[in-house]
């Protein structure tokens, strides 16, 4: 008897060698197909602007050893007549190895469309990381949570019940988790509805600052005495924000009291004062002096003017030198300022006297 003849779990030496020269055969066959088409596709990649085809040498880098080996004894054991249970079991490993480099080649996908859309958004460098790892953890989740599914259904689980028990678990999940959850969907909902940005200035009820960092869970303002002020994301969505660095140009409102002995022709010249020294600015825009009301004690005028500059500093510049130049102006006009003052009328004592009669 021949050793080739000799019969080995139901198949001749011979035939498990065949097999075993099939599965080589195979395995070499997809290494160098591999490396001849991801050297053609590195090429290409080179020579052109467009990301798709580095998206595809990445998945050819992306093919594992094992899924190749796998496949390989796959087709060696087609030779081989095999017990129905080993069949079986080859087939499952088979397909578990396929949906483990799906799952890989999937996440590698997810990224590459989440990096490559955001990067076309005019979104700063700290929330486009924020955003894309939002939608990486939410992509990743749904393709695993798939894929162990389809892995679990092959290996002979019910997933039916499996599925309705991971209902009623998450939603118990959820609702114990249900603060984190609404923080992290209202990161998501500031960072895509963008009501403000790292660097802007803004308010929030009686606290302002600059943004600083938009996180997960919270967001970081700087004020302006230095301290860090952090909010929850829940809670800013829900909050009315004034955003100053959005302000194309900014509205500026001020008074100057005058006193009573001003003369009229001193008065009506006011308006044309204050609008020279406005107009001499540059980034200010004059709009109106007025004349307003009798107070108290003073005669007020109202000067509306807008400064096409949001930043607070060059709006405080402006007013600085449009108040420098309104007060040297009036001291050459002899124009006196007014200030909360009371007069009182004395009677004479002769007058007292007649009274007195």
């Amino acid at each position: 008897m021949k050793i080739f003849d000799i019969i080995f779990l139901e198949n001749t030496v011979l035939d498990w060698l065949i097999s075993a020269g099939t599965a080589c055969a195979i395995l070499f066959f997809i290494i160098v197909l591999r490396r001849i088409i991801l050297r053609k596709a590195q090429r290409l990649a080179e020579k052109t602007n467009t990301k798709i085809d580095d998206l595809f040498v990445d998945i050819l880098k992306d093919l594992k050893k094992i899924t190749m080996l796998v496949i390989a004894v796959y087709g060696g054991s087609k030779v081989l007549v095999l017990h129905p249970k080993a069949s079986s079991a080859i087939e499952i490993l088979l397909i578990l190895i396929s949906l483990l480099q799906t799952g890989i080649w999937g996440n590698r996908i997810i990224s590459f469309f989440i990096t490559n859309i955001l990067t076309k958004r005019d979104i700063a460098a700290g929330e486009n990381k924020s955003i894309q790892s939002i939608f990486r953890l939410v992509g990743r989740i749904l393709l695993w949570s798939v894929i162990l599914l389809l892995a679990l259904d092959n290996l002979g689980v019910n997933i039916t019940t499996l599925i309705a028990g991971l209902g009623i678990g998450g939603i118990a999940v959820a609702l114990a988790l249900q603060n984190i959850l609404g923080d992290l969907f209202a990161s998501l909902s500031i960072l895509l509805d963008r009501p403000f940005e790292t660097g802007d200035f803004i308010i929030v009820g009686e606290y302002m600052g600059t943004v600083e960092h938009v996180g997960l869970k919270t967001t970081r303002l700087r004020s302006l005495s230095g301290e860090e002020n952090v909010f929850s994301n829940t809670d800013l969505i829900q909050s009315r924000i004034r955003n100053y660095k959005r302000m194309s140009e900014r509205r500026i409102v001020f008074l100057i009291d005058v006193v009573y002995q001003t003369p009229y022709d001193k008065l009506c010249n006011i308006p044309a004062i204050i609008k020279e020294i406005i107009d001499a600015q540059k980034l200010a825009r004059f709009d109106r002096a007025h004349f307003k009301n009798f107070a108290d004690s003073s005669l007020k005028y109202e000067v509306v003017y807008y400064v096409s500059s949001p930043d607070y500093n060059t709006y405080m510049d402006i007013q600085q030198n449009i108040n420098l130049e309104i007060f040297k102006r009036f001291q050459h006009e002899q124009i006196e300022f007014a200030y909360p003052t009371r007069t009182v009328f004395m009677a004479s004592n002769s007058d007292s006297k007649a009274d007195n009669q």
